[in-house]
């Protein structure tokens, strides 16, 4: 490589690196702030497989950034406990054995503090590593620090839909917190409308060098019928209509393992929905029990019930080509974990789509599948998103409990078709002719 060009790549991996140190600051702290309103006991819970105790989360996090980065690239670093290795892998089997998912709130020992000084040791370990980062091992750093902070804000999200779960099933129906936000108003949505859109060839995916998931690439292009789609999404009063009309009940609506699931689950309205003879309909919030508020995006649902919603509106889900088409140029804007709602909130309308980003993600008909071209990273890191791409269905746009700065239009979130505890909600879409 010429001197020149070696130059210029040496400034601007300081420049990256220096932004990254910046980062690794302000998000590993949120994570613990997530978790300051918590009792002790708080952090042990695991009240389903799919949940995990928030003590886990700090931990699992932090084993993250020792893995990764600190030993193989460190002089002399050693693990603050060896044993951390079994306890707080999450599921690189080409790294060492995960202790079982659904034992992780069988953990009563590391202790949270001992859990806490293991975070401690590790950060200034991480500055050890920043401050002086091996020159010929720099690039790899710097990837593996950017894909640790974007684990984390992972983690931050999936904290607060495991809290939530977690405390709804207290017959105390304790809140997170008792100073957040309630419903804004009562008033029904507004008519929903209908966004005409094109289609053609197109091109999808992400697009520049900017960081994003080893599954949110390559870009590619679709081809695409002309479509509309929903000016807003589903909201609960609209919901509500469907419960009304006895939609948990006409199979005729739902796709067979669908129908079978929610038999068998008793499910007669989302997640986190109640009713009250004296109050209505509530909904369990991080907040506590609050009223349901009308014109909010309706969530918690799965992917079935999204789909029986659909049918029964003479429309259908969209796909996440169409979603993201639709949502290219707009501005990553909307309620999100910085604007401390941590609920799904009612919002003015624009004259396009509106409420695309933050507030529920949005179902899409889509399978979580790899793209033409797709490669996963090497080594452990190939585990991240590549070996679930089967079986589970795509969500778009974020959430009231997504960090801002971890979101894009061509990210890819992804659950099983059963799973409700996650802020997922839905948009509408109808093709062009209907």
């Amino acid at each position: 490589m010429p001197a020149e060009a070696r130059r210029d790549d040496d400034a601007g991996h300081t420049a990256a690196l220096a932004q990254l140190r910046e980062r690794f600051r302000q998000v590993r702290p949120a994570s613990a702030a997530i978790c300051a309103p918590l009792a002790i006991e708080d952090h042990v819970l695991q009240s389903m497989p799919d949940v995990s105790p928030p003590k886990w989360h700090l931990a699992h996090v932090t084993w993250f950034f020792e893995t990764f980065l600190l030993l193989p690239y460190l002089p002399g670093y050693r693990c603050v406990d060896a044993r951390y290795d079994h306890l707080f892998n999450s599921y690189y089997v080409t790294h060492s054995q995960p202790f079982p998912r659904a034992e992780r709130g069988s953990l009563s020992r590391p202790t949270v503090a001992e859990v806490l000084n293991y975070r401690q040791q590790v950060n200034l370990a991480m500055e050890q590593l920043l401050d002086h980062p091996p020159q010929d091992h720099l690039p790899q750093i710097l990837q593996r620090l950017e894909l640790g902070l974007q684990h984390e804000q992972q983690h931050q999200e999936l904290l607060l839909m495991d809290i939530q779960y977690n405390f709804s099933l207290n017959p105390l129906q304790p809140a997170y917190r008792q100073d957040l936000a309630t419903a804004q108003t009562t008033q029904p949505p507004a008519p929903l409308r209908w966004l005409e859109h094109p289609g053609g060839l197109l091109e999808f995916g992400h697009s520049d060098e900017a960081f994003a998931f080893d599954c949110e690439r390559p870009r590619h292009r679709v081809f695409l019928e002309p479509f509309r789609l929903a000016n807003r999404p589903v909201s609960n009063a609209d919901y509500l209509s469907f419960i009304l009309d006895g939609g948990y009940n006409r199979a005729e609506l739902w796709l067979a393992d669908g129908w079978a699931y929610a038999r068998q689950a008793g499910w007669q309205a989302p997640l986190y929905w109640r009713h009250d003879d004296d109050r209505g309909w509530l909904q369990f919030t991080l907040g506590g029990l609050q009223p349901l508020e009308a014109g909010a995006p309706v969530c918690h649902l799965s992917f079935y019930e999204a789909d029986a919603y659909a049918r029964w509106s003479e429309a259908r889900l969209p796909t996440e080509a169409e979603w993201e088409v639709a949502a290219q140029g707009l501005p990553i804007t909307g309620n999100f974990l910085e604007q401390d709602r941590l609920r799904p909130m009612a919002s003015p309308l624009k004259a396009g789509p509106s409420q695309m980003f933050g507030d529920v993600w949005e179902w899409t008909a889509s399978a979580f599948r790899p793209y033409p071209g797709f490669r996963p990273l090497d080594g452990s890191l190939g585990e991240y998103n590549g070996k679930f791409m089967c079986g589970q269905m795509v969500l778009r746009g974020g959430c009231c409990v997504t960090p801002r700065s971890h979101m894009r239009a061509s990210y890819r979130n992804f659950f099983y078709p059963h799973m409700r505890w996650a802020f997922s909600g839905m948009r509408l879409a109808r093709d062009a002719q209907e």
